[in-house]
């Protein structure tokens, strides 16, 4: 009974400090919220055509790499172009507020865990499969290190930009349903039905940190972790597909 009453005190101990919002003010000027709008537009549509060329590339080539990397430094450099970012706190024991770690990490790993769940799903039906191995060969037919690089590179830089700069740029008019949308029709320049789904879910619950936190660190961490878990333990559910890919790759 009592490793019971344990276990939901630790659970409310971890999650607590994410159903709570820290007090914050980020205010700025008329005149700096509409120049952040109009850098955020510009780098939106920059960053989302570059995002779909990059995965149109051949896996493992220079141009993959470099239009990646190149992805990564637009949404960054039109992040902290548009306007002051902040990393965000939350509560922590003795209510007191800190740099939020722990508990995004631990998001990370939970997100991870129902998406691993759903792949053992979408590996038995046809559509999602192929579209899965479609983005999974680029991890399968790259460099080890170069692609976990790109990966991890592009996951914080998207933080910076999609929870930092979009999230601002929407006001206090539902920013976390703005964002999440913005967040889900960039990811349509891919044409990949998988990551346009999981942009849906993720982009909820990377909002929903930013809201509560009132900064990017958490999303960041979340984000980070999420995407090292998926690219370490994903490919090998989905070997028959990526079968597929490396013969149509090589004929």
């Amino acid at each position: 009974m009592t490793r019971r009453r344990a276990l939901p005190a630790r659970v409310r101990r971890v999650a607590g400090p994410l159903l709570r919002s820290v007090p914050r003010d980020h205010w700025e000027s008329d005149e700096a919220f509409r120049r952040r709008r109009r850098v955020t537009a510009a780098t939106a549509v920059a960053g989302a055509s570059l995002l779909g060329v990059s995965l149109s590339t051949p896996p493992g080539s220079p141009r993959f790499y470099g239009l990646t990397l190149g992805v990564a430094a637009t949404w960054v450099v039109g992040g902290l172009a548009s306007g002051p970012l902040h990393l965000g706190r939350m509560f922590g024991p003795g209510e007191q507020l800190r740099r939020p770690v722990v508990t995004p990490v631990l998001s990370g790993v939970g997100a991870f865990g129902a998406f691993y769940a759903a792949a053992l799903v979408a590996r038995r039906i046809p559509v999602l499969e192929r579209a899965i191995a479609s983005v999974l060969r680029y991890a399968d037919q790259g460099t080890t290190p170069l692609v976990l690089t790109t990966t991890l590179a592009n996951g914080v830089a998207e933080e910076f930009f999609f929870r930092g700069s979009v999230y601002a740029a929407a006001g206090a008019d539902r920013p976390v349903l703005a964002s999440t949308v913005v967040y889900g029709l960039a990811t349509t320049t891919t044409r990949n039905p998988a990551l346009v789904l999981a942009s849906v879910p993720m982009g909820l619950l990377f909002a929903q940190e930013r809201r509560i936190t009132g900064g990017v660190q958490a999303s960041m961490l979340t984000h980070v972790v999420w995407s090292a878990l998926m690219l370490r333990y994903l490919p090998p559910l989905f070997t028959r597909g990526l079968t597929e890919e490396r013969v149509t790759a090589g004929a």
